[in-house]
């Protein structure tokens, strides 16, 4: 197969409305950072572009938790996310953002060719509305049970608990997250992608043409959805933020953020083209370019069905490759943003980079770990203790251990300057390991070729491994001690001592090379140390013998690479502790105050003496209570009221044990309108305060007071 001409590579746009886990950058990032940094050592034409994906209802639904606007969440979480991938060494050619008025341009322009040349098709279709909100609702802003597991606070995409898809259809009793009401019905025009027009097409191209190229798991994926039938999706939705469709009919509607997402890549292109002054075009429209997407396999549907088919249309280039990930998961479960349990990469930067005794080695650590792991073809598992284990048993012992014994050797034994290769002394041994270095460089090439990282990283520190099992057989401290009547090393021992550091150094020079793409800050170190520039990098130069000149002097040993200790991992494991606690604090806070609304409502707008003198509140007394049964929150009371006995649900089981509560005076509203909770009619409320603390307390007189007393 011919090289081609370009590349342009791209990595998933992350949302901007919060920090991102080393999950993500396992993903689609750093394999993609890999891969590129292979192509520019190539010397190959290649351009990588990604960005902040900022629309969506992600985003104002992060802006309501944080109290402030959409426009304020992006501006906040793009320049960190940028930072982030800088300082673990992923090195973007353009890290752009769909926020940008290039993009909303270039996405409105893709919108407009599709729909005048009739490739879009128009539906009317019921959709949920609120009507106190005056909103269409999008899937995030409605909540009810769900129906596979019976969570009441599932949101209309997914269950957070058991983690199905979900449609706001399916959902049980519904509510609006906007007003907490109910929500209707409403008729409502979109635009459609007919997805079904094109199944022949990609049955040919995905199932045919790439069934020898593309993972498995990626052409399992694709066969699945193509099998079941595609359906038309939308490509535009009833929000208020994102690209606007530029249709005077379709007031008040944006583009879905799924179709404008990946054209990110193209208006991206087009802002590193405004940067550099290089035409972008070639990029999208030659066919002798290279187009590779990295993605997670949340994301194969979007990147090996729908994009395609809008670039299609549009008469862009098609994807060459879209090798996806699968899922990396941390200490035996899920990595989750929304469930805390994840290991940000702002929080790694700031533990072992920013510390003092971090720097950017432990950057290249953190690359090396997830490359090992990488879950290229099954889900794989990040521990804390493998990545200890990664770190002092291989980056330390093996790789680091080299390198260094190599440099100390050599300032021990031949002066500090690269000694002579001495043709006529040669040993068999000698031989084979110069071999062995362009084995690897051949072995590693075409692994990455065929995107197999994790098999690629494993050669360059198996040649390590050959080049420490090669030193021990040499032996040079043992050989310098067979010396002449004038106390030097014998003529036949020096000749050997040569040979042996000559090839180890060389060996270190090429493991440079080979390392670079996947350990950057490790690389340009041995560099420093070796005295040579980086263009040594260059891949052209791997598999050579002759890197560094013969009695060129070589900086004093550094280590490249410092211990892991026990004490930094149990930090790491306890901070994860902490945080599951945490996180099951807040939602017990969180379910406690969506079933005690009613007890603890917000503070409601002015009213007027007249509305307040409708509410009936009297003294009552407790004289039963027990738990709900399958609720853990709510507490079923019988409440005297003097002129007859109520039974009142109130969530404060977490609060109050049933028999602390009787014979306790409350204050109850008594003319609130009969509300069911699990099934049980509650006649009432009963007034609570809360502290700063977030415990309950009830809300009664000083002193004994009739059941049935007024409170006014």
């Amino acid at each position: 197969m011919n090289q081609p001409k370009r590349y342009l590579i791209t990595s998933a746009l992350p949302y901007a409305n919060g920090l991102k886990h080393i999950g993500h950058l396992a993903g689609a990032y750093l394999p993609a950072d890999i891969y590129v940094r292979y192509l520019k050592a190539q010397k190959r034409d290649v351009v990588y572009v990604c960005g902040s994906d900022e629309h969506g209802t992600a985003i104002p639904i992060q802006a309501t938790k944080e109290g402030t606007t959409a426009q304020a969440i992006i501006d906040k979480y793009h320049p960190i996310m940028e930072q982030n991938f800088k300082d673990l060494g992923i090195d973007f050619d353009i890290y752009h953002r769909t926020s940008d008025p290039l993009h909303h341009a270039t996405a409105q322009e893709f919108f407009t060719k599709l729909n005048n040349n009739g490739d879009l098709e128009i539906k009317e279709s019921d959709q949920y509305f609120d009507e106190q909100a005056n909103s269409f609702l999008a899937d995030r802003y409605i909540k009810g049970t769900c129906p596979n597991c019976g969570y009441e606070s599932a949101y209309g995409d997914q269950c957070e608990r058991c983690g199905k898809s979900l449609s706001p259809d399916e959902l049980i009793n519904p509510v609006s997250t906007l007003s907490g009401n109910t929500p209707i019905k409403k008729m409502t025009k979109h635009w459609y992608l007919p997805l079904d027009r094109h199944e022949n097409f990609l049955r040919e191209w995905i199932l045919k043409e790439h069934a020898n190229d593309w993972r498995s798991t990626v052409l399992g994926q694709c066969k699945s959805w193509i099998d079941g039938g595609l359906q038309a999706r939308a490509v535009t939705r009833d929000l208020d933020w994102g690209v606007k469709v530029p249709l005077k009919e379709a007031e008040g509607k944006v583009l879905y953020v799924w179709f404008d997402a990946p054209i990110g890549y193209i208006s991206a292109t087009k802002q590193w083209s405004v940067n550099t002054g290089r035409d972008w075009k070639p990029y999208w429209e030659d066919k002798d370019t290279k187009l590779v997407h990295f993605i997670g396999k949340d994301n194969i549907v979007f990147h090996c069905l729908i994009f395609p088919v809008m670039l299609k249309l549009h008469g862009n280039i098609l994807p060459d490759n879209v090798p996806s990930n699968e899922f990396m998961n941390l200490e035996g479960d899920k990595m989750s943003t929304s469930r805390n349990w994840k290991i940000e990469m702002q929080d790694y930067i700031d533990d072992f980079i920013n510390k003092e005794n971090g720097g950017t080695q432990m950057a290249d650590v953190l690359r090396y770990y997830l490359t090992l792991i990488a879950p290229e073809t099954k889900d794989s598992e990040f521990t804390w203790q493998g990545f200890q284990d990664a770190n002092n048993s291989e980056l330390v012992s093996i790789f680091g251990n080299y390198v260094n014994r190599s440099l100390v050797l050599m300032h021990k034994l031949c002066k500090g300057k690269v000694p002579p290769l001495h043709a006529t002394a040669l040993t068999d041994l000698d031989k084979a390991t110069m071999e062995e270095v362009s084995k690897s460089k051949e072995k590693v090439e075409a692994l990455l070729e065929q995107y197999k990282f994790r098999d690629a990283l494993f050669e360059v520190i198996n040649l390590s491994r050959i080049g420490n099992q090669y030193m021990q057989k040499k032996e040079p401290w043992i050989v310098a001690k067979q010396t002449g009547e004038n106390g030097q090393p014998t003529i036949e021992a020096q000749e050997s001592i040569d040979n042996t550091l000559h090839i180890c150094l060389q060996l270190c020079a090429n493991l440079a090379i080979l390392i670079n793409p996947f350990l950057p800050f490790t690389a340009r170190k041995m560099c420093y140390l070796m005295k040579v520039v980086d263009k040594m990098l260059d891949w052209e130069n791997a598999g050579k013998m002759k890197l560094l000149s013969v009695g060129y002097s070589l900086r004093p040993p550094e280590l490249l690479f410092r211990k892991i200790e026990d004490t930094e991992i149990a930090y790491q494991l306890e901070k994860l502790r902490s945080a599951v606690v945490k996180r099951d604090t807040e939602a017990i806070k969180e379910t406690i105050m969506e079933e005690t609304k009613i007890e603890t409502p917000n503070v409601k707008p002015e009213i007027v003496f007249d509305d307040f003198a409708k509410i009936d509140l009297k003294v009552g007394k407790i004289v039963s209570a027990e738990k709900v049964e399958k609720a853990d929150k709510l507490l079923k009371l019988s409440v005297d009221l003097g002129f007859e006995t109520r039974t009142i649900v109130s969530g404060i089981a977490l609060h109050f044990k049933p028999e602390e509560i009787v014979g306790k005076q409350v204050t109850v509203v008594v003319n609130l309108a009969p509300r069911k909770m699990r099934g049980i009619e509650s006649n009432g409320m009963i007034l609570m305060a809360e502290d700063s603390e977030g415990k309950l307390h009830f809300i009664n007189p000083e002193t004994d007071i009739n059941a049935g007393a007024g409170v006014s």
